[in-house]
C-alpha cells in the first residue's frame, strides 16, 4: 500500500499535486490512501466476476496486481531499512489474495457431486430446465458457513498485510522522542519585544504551536527514526568528510531562533506558513570543519526515504541563522516536523531549504544534479517573496457598521517588513498600524481599524519590505517559485 501510494505521488504530474495540495491539504494522504483501496476493490470485484467463468484469468489478474506491487515497493522511495523488508508486505498480501481467490473459487465452484463415476449426468428436461431458470440456488456441496469462515479469516490476513506495510517502517515511540533533553543553547534567542502580537480575536498567533504548524510532504506515513541509530555524513567538494551522530550533534553549539517557515505550494492569502522557536547547530560551522572547495555552489540534502532537496551553498554560508534543528518550540522535534533533525534556513522556500529527517548532505554544484521537486517543474532557486494576509475578519462574515478592525499577518523572511496598508473596495491605501518585529526572519502582525458602512466591501492588503519592494498585485500560480499577487476578502456590513 505504501509502496504503491509513494509511487503514484512521485508520478502524478504537477497539475495533480498542486491541486491535492491546494484542495485537499494535509487530507490528500487519506485521500491517496483511500483511492487506492477503491481501485484495488474494484479490481478484485471485476476479477471475481471473471473468475466465474474463467478462473485461472482471475488467479493471473490477482498475481499480477501483487507483482506490480512488490516492484513498487522495491523500485520506489522507502522508510524500510532495507529491500526484504520494504516488499514484505506486498509479498504477504499478494499470497493472501491468491490463495483467497483459489479458495473462494473452490467453494463456489467445487464440481458436480451429485453425478456418480461412470454414469453420465441425466439430461435435463424442459420442465426441470425452467424450474432452474427460477430463483439462483447455491452451487452443490457450497457451504455458507464454510465460505463466510474463508472469507473472513482472508480479511484479518490481508488486513494484516496492509497493517504490516504502515507498521514495519513505524519505528521509535513518543516516548523515545519525548524522552531526549535538548541542551541549553548557548545563543538564546531574543526575548520577544512586547507588542508582538496583534491584541485581536482570530488573527494567527505569533509562534505557532506545533499541532497547528503545516505539514506539507510527499509521504503516506511519518518517519520515526531512531535517534541512536540516525547519523548524518556531509560529503562530496570538502577536505575532510564528517559522519555525525544525534549525540554529536546534541554535544556542538546550538543557537535558538524565531523563524518563519513558507511552502512553495501556498496560494496567496494561504495557511502554509508559520512561526516557531527552532534550536540547531549552525551549518555554515559544519561546512567550515568540512573544508569546502573550488567552486561548489550547492548543497544536495537527502531525507531517510530519499528524497533530495537543492540548497543553495550561499544561503548556508552567507551569514543567516541556517541550522540543522534539533527542537521546535521548546521540545524536540515533532515526527511530523522532521523528527530527529532537519534543515531549517530562513529566506528561501522549503522545497529548496527545509530537509526534514535529513540523513545526508553532499557539497556539490547545481550543474551536477537535479533535485526531487526541480525534476518537476519547480525553479531550482526561490527565495521568498514579500506577502500578506488577513486573518479578520474572515471571508464573507458579517459584522455590524461602525467602527470595525481588520488584522492579519505579512512576512518577507531575511529582509523583513516595513509597511503594511489596506485598501477598503477602490479606495486609497491607508497604512496599518504594525506590531513590534521580533526578526526579519518572522513575519509581522498588523491591525486595521475603518469606519465600516452598510454594505458589502472589499478589503485588500499589501506589504512593503525593508528594501522598499512593494508587494505585487501581479496574480501568479505556485509553480514555479510561489505564488504572488495581492489577498483580499469580502465583508457584508449590516
Amino acid at each position: 500500500m505504501v509502496g504503491v501510494g509513494t509511487q503514484l505521488i512521485d508520478l502524478a504530474p504537477g497539475a495533480a499535486k498542486d491541486f491535492a495540495v491546494k484542495n485537499l491539504g494535509t487530507a490528500d494522504k487519506p485521500v491517496l490512501i483511500g483511492v487506492v483501496l477503491f481501485a484495488v476493490t474494484v479490481f478484485a470485484l471485476l476479477a471475481g466476476a471473471i473468475g466465474a467463468t474463467r478462473p485461472r484469468v482471475a488467479v493471473a489478474l490477482t498475481a499480477l496486481l501483487g507483482v506490480l506491487a512488490i516492484l513498487a515497493a522495491a523500485t520506489g522511495r522507502t522508510l524500510a531499512p532495507n529491500h526484504v523488508v520494504r516488499v514484505l508486505p506486498g509479498i504477504i498480501t499478494l499470497l493472501v489474495a491468491t490463495i483467497g481467490i483459489l479458495l473462494v473459487l473452490r467453494i463456489l465452484h467445487p464440481g458436480s457431486r451429485t453425478s456418480q463415476p461412470g454414469k453420465p449426468a441425466a439430461k435435463a428436461s424442459p420442465e426441470s430446465a425452467a424450474a432452474a431458470a427460477g430463483p439462483a440456488e447455491a452451487p452443490a456441496g457450497f457451504d455458507r458457513r464454510r465460505f463466510l469462515g474463508t472469507a473472513m479469516a482472508l480479511g484479518v490476513a490481508g488486513a494484516g498485510g496492509l497493517g504490516a506495510s504502515l507498521v514495519i517502517p513505524a519505528g521509535v515511540s513518543e516516548a523515545t522522542r519525548r524522552g531526549i533533553r535538548i541542551p541549553v543553547p548557548a545563543s538564546r534567542a531574543r526575548a520577544m519585544p512586547a507588542g508582538v502580537m496583534a491584541d485581536v480575536p482570530g488573527v494567527s498567533r505569533f509562534v505557532t504551536p506545533n499541532p497547528s504548524f503545516y505539514r506539507v510532504d510527499t509521504l503516506l506515513t511519518v518517519p520515526k527514526v531512531d535517534p541512536r541509530t540516525w547519523s548524518l555524513r556531509i560529503h562530496g567538494m570538502v577536505d575532510r568528510e564528517l559522519e555525525l551522530s544525534f549525540a554529536d550533534l546534541l554535544d556542538r553549539r546550538l543557537i535558538e531562533r524565531d523563524i518563519t517557515l513558507t511552502c512553495v505550494s501556498n496560494e496567496v492569502g494561504g495557511p502554509y506558513v508559520g512561526n516557531a522557536r527552532w534550536i540547531g547547530v549552525p551549518i555554515a560551522e559544519l561546512l567550515r570543519e568540512a573544508g569546502v572547495q573550488g567552486d561548489a555552489d550547492a548543497i544536495k540534502s537527502t531525507s531517510v526515504d530519499g528524497l533530495t532537496i537543492g540548497t543553495p551553498l550561499k544561503a548556508l554560508t552567507d551569514g543567516r541563522d541556517a541550522i540543522l534543528a534539533v527542537g521546535m518550540n521548546g521540545e524536540p522535534l515533532p515526527f511530523e516536523h522532521g523528527f530527529p533533525v532537519r534543515m531549517v534556513v530562513p529566506g528561501l522556500y522549503g522545497y529548496v531549504s527545509a530537509t526534514k529527517w535529513v540523513v545526508d548532505l553532499e557539497v556539490t554544484k547545481f550543474a551536477d544534479f537535479s533535485a526531487y521537486w526541480t525534476d518537476r517543474g519547480w525553479a531550482v532557486e526561490a527565495p521568498i517573496k514579500t506577502s500578506s494576509r488577513i486573518d479578520v475578519p474572515k471571508g464573507f462574515a458579517r459584522i455590524k457598521a461602525g467602527p470595525a478592525v481588520a488584522a492579519g499577518v505579512a512576512w518577507a523572511q531575511q529582509r523583513g517588513i516595513a509597511k503594511v496598508e489596506v485598501q477598503v473596495d477602490d479606495g486609497e491605501w491607508q497604512p496599518a498600524k504594525l506590531a513590534a518585529e521580533d526578526s526579519i526572519d518572522t513575519w509581522r502582525q498588523w491591525t486595521f481599524r475603518w469606519n465600516a458602512t452598510p454594505g458589502n466591501h472589499t478589503l485588500t492588503v499589501r506589504a512593503t519590505d525593508t528594501t522598499g519592494e512593494v508587494q505585487t498585485a501581479d496574480r501568479a500560480a505556485p509553480r514555479p517559485n510561489g505564488s504572488s499577487g495581492l489577498h483580499n476578502t469580502v465583508v457584508m456590513v449590516e
